[in-house]
């Protein structure tokens, strides 16, 4: 997974983390939390603040 693969991402949180509200969680966590997933493999200079906006956006969906 890259940093654009937000939907992809926002799946693989709400299944590790699914007692996690996203709303709650701080973009310095969720930052982390993504570079953490086996399936990730990017550059974290290539992720800024609008990227974690749109995955908490789609894990916030996903758990709707």
């Amino acid at each position: 997974m890259k940093w654009t693969d937000t939907l992809e991402i926002a799946i693989a949180l709400s299944e590790k983390y699914p007692d996690i509200d996203p709303l709650t969680v701080r973009f310095t966590d969720l930052f982390e939390w993504v570079q953490a997933l086996d399936e990730f493999d990017d550059d974290p200079k290539r992720c800024g603040e609008k990227i974690l906006e749109a995955i908490q956006m789609a894990w916030i969906d996903e758990v709707k």
